[in-house]
C-alpha cells in the first residue's frame, strides 16, 4: 500500500483489538528475554564454564546489535513492506534464539545473540510503525494503550519466569519460550497485519549508516559498561567522548544528506522533539526502578529471587487496572498536563521506595509497587502517542527508527545510572539499605528534571489523538456556533 495521500483502513472492532495485541506481543518476547537472561546468568556461566562476570557479554552483545541496527529499521520496512519486514524480524528473533538454546560456548552464544538482536531491531520499530499506519490519528491512543499491556507484563514476569525454567528444567529452556511465542507471532502478523511500503523508497544512506553504526555501538557499549563492567571502567569512559564525537560527524553528514538513516529534521516537530528527547529523560528514571526493585528486595531485604519477583509482578496488575482509564484520563487532561503529572508522580513514587525496609508490612510494598505500575503504565502510553502526534504520513517510517534509538539508549542509560549510583553510594562496601535509599532518592530526581521539557508543549498540543479540548477552544467552538445562529 502506497504512502501517498495515505488513509488509515477502517478495521473491524475485533482488529482493533487484536493487532495491537499482537504487536505488544513483540515487545512481550523482548521484555521477557532480556529480563530472563538476568536471572539465568550464574546457571549460564556453571554450563559453559565462564565466570558470571563475563556472561554480561550475553546481555551486551544484544543491545549492542540493537543500537546499530534500529536505524535501518524503517528503511527496510519502506523497501520490503512494514507486514514482511515485521514476520521475518519476529522469526530471526525466534530463530537466534533457539540457536543461543544450542550455543556450547561463550562466542557461539554471543554471536548467536547478535542475530537475536538484529530480529529484534527490526521487529518493535516495525510493529510500532504498523500501529501508525493501521490507525487514524484519533484512534491511536487506544490502540498505544492495548499495546503498552503486553510489552510492560514483559519485563515483570520475566524474573519469575526466568527463575522458575532455570530451577526446574535448564537455562536453555529461556531461549526455547521464544520459538513457539515467535511463530504464533509471525503467522497472526502475516493473517492480521496490511502490509504498508513506500511506493519508491530512496536510496539508502550507506555513509551514514556506518557512522551512524560505529557511534551508537560505541556510545551503547560505554553505557553497559557502566553498569556491567566488561573492560577497565577507564577504558570505557573514554569511549564516551569517542562515540559523541562520531555521532557529532554523523550529525553533520545528516544536514547535507537528501535521505539520511537517522532523519534528525524531525526533531524541529516540537511533540516528537519532546516525546521523543524529553521522553527519554524520563524514561531514564522509569526503567531505573524496575532495575533496582528487584535488587532490593533481595540484597537489601534478603528475598528469594522468587519472592522478589512476585512483589515486582504487582506493577503489572497496576498497569493493567489503570488500562480502562488510561484513554479518559488523557482525553480530560491533554498530553501537556498527562506528562508533568505523569513525571512528578513517577518522582514522588520512586521516593517512597526509598523509605521501605525489610519490616514494612508486605500489604504496603505491594502497594507502592503497584501504584509505580499504573503510573509508569501512563506515562509510557503519553510518551508513546505524543511522540507520533503530529508526524506527518510520509514521515512515520523514519520517525520509529530514530524514536526507537533514542528509547534504546535511554533504557540502557537508566539501567546504567541504577547500577552506576549503587556502586557509587556503596563505595566498595556490603551494599546496604541505607545505600537503596539514597540511590532511589537520586534517580527521583530524573523524571523530576524532565517535567521542564514538558512544560514546553501546548494545551493543545496532539489534540488530535489524545482528544483534549482546552478552555479556550470550547470557547472559540462556542462562539462559532452562535455567530452561525
Amino acid at each position: 500500500m502506497s504512502e501517498a495521500a495515505f488513509t488509515p483502513p477502517i478495521l473491524p472492532p475485533r482488529l482493533r483489538i487484536l493487532i495491537p495485541l499482537v504487536v505488544g506481543c513483540a515487545f512481550f518476547m523482548e521484555g521477557l528475554d532480556s529480563t530472563m537472561i538476568a536471572v539465568s546468568i550464574p546457571a549460564m556461566a556453571k554450563s559453559l564454564g565462564e565466570s558470571p562476570l563475563r556472561l554480561n557479554l550475553v546481555i551486551a552483545s544484544y543491545l549492542l546489535s540493537l543500537a546499530v541496527f534500529i536505524p535501518v529499521s524503517g528503511w527496510i520496512a519502506d523497501r520490503l513492506g512494514t507486514r514482511i519486514v515485521f514476520c521475518v524480524a519476529v522469526l530471526i528473533f525466534a530463530a537466534g534464539s533457539a540457536l543461543c538454546g544450542l550455543s556450547t560456548s561463550l562466542p557461539m552464544l554471543v554471536c548467536f545473540r547478535v542475530i537475536q538482536g538484529f530480529g529484534g531491531a527490526m521487529m518493535t520499530p516495525v510493529g510500532r510503525l504498523i500501529l501508525l499506519r493501521s490507525f487514524p490519528r484519533a484512534s491511536l491512543l487506544s490502540a498505544m494503550n492495548w499495546m503498552t499491556i503486553p510489552a510492560m507484563i514483559g519485563p515483570t514476569v520475566g524474573p519469575i519466569v526466568g527463575g522458575v525454567l532455570t530451577s526446574y528444567a535448564s537455562w536453555r529452556w529461556v531461549f526455547y519460550l521464544n520459538i513457539p511465542m515467535g511463530i504464533i507471532g509471525a503467522v497472526l502478523g502475516f493473517l492480521l497485519f496490511e502490509n504498508f511500503r513506500a511506493p519508491a523508497p530512496q536510496r539508502f544512506d550507506l555513509g551514514g549508516f556506518l557512522i551512524a553504526a560505529i557511534g551508537l555501538f560505541l556510545f551503547e557499549f560505554a553505557i553497559e559498561n557502566l553498569g556491567r563492567p566488561m573492560i577497565a571502567p577507564w577504558v570505557g569512559e573514554m569511549f564516551f567522548p569517542i562515540s559523541v564525537a562520531i555521532l557529532y560527524l554523523y550529525v553533520r553528514h545528516a544536514r547535507t544528506s537528501p535521505a539520511p538513516v537517522l532523519d534528525l529534521n524531525l526533531l524541529k516537530i516540537k511533540t516528537f522533539r519532546i516525546g521523543t528527547v524529553t521522553g527519554g529523560v524520563c524514561r531514564m528514571g522509569l526503567d531505573a526502578t524496575p532495575f533496582m526493585l528487584p535488587l532490593l528486595f533481595q540484597i537489601g531485604f534478603g528475598l528469594s529471587p522468587m519472592q522478589a519477583g512476585s512483589l515486582t509482578f504487582s506493577s503489572t496488575l497496576g498497569a493493567m487496572l489503570v488500562r480502562a482509564g488510561s484513554r479518559p484520563l488523557l482525553r480530560w487532561l491533554g498530553f501537556r498536563r498527562a506528562l508533568i503529572f505523569g513525571a512528578l508522580g513517577a518522582a514522588v513514587v520512586t521516593a517512597i521506595f526509598a523509605l521501605l525496609d525489610a519490616d514494612t508490612p508486605t500489604w504496603i510494598v505491594i502497594a507502592c509497587v503497584l501504584v509505580s505500575g499504573c503510573v509508569r503504565s501512563i506515562q509510557y502510553l503519553a510518551l508513546n502517542t505524543v511522540s507520533f502526534a503530529d508526524v506527518p504520513s510520509p514521515l512515520l517510517s523514519r520517525s520509529t527508527s530514530v524514536s526507537g534509538v533514542f528509547q534504546q539508549l535511554a533504557r540502557g542509560f537508566g539501567v546504567a545510572l541504577g547500577a552506576a549510583l549503587l556502586a557509587l553510594v556503596a563505595s566498595g562496601d556490603q551494599v546496604s539499605v541505607g545505600n537503596f535509599r539514597v540511590v532511589f532518592l537520586l534517580i527521583a530526581l530524573v523524571p523530576l528534571i524532565s517535567t521542564l521539557g514538558f512544560l514546553q508543549l501546548g494545551e493543545d498540543d496532539g489534540a488530535e489523538v489524545s482528544g483534549h479540548a482546552s478552555h479556550a477552544a470550547v470557547e472559540a467552538d462556542d462562539r462559532a456556533k452562535q455567530a452561525g445562529c
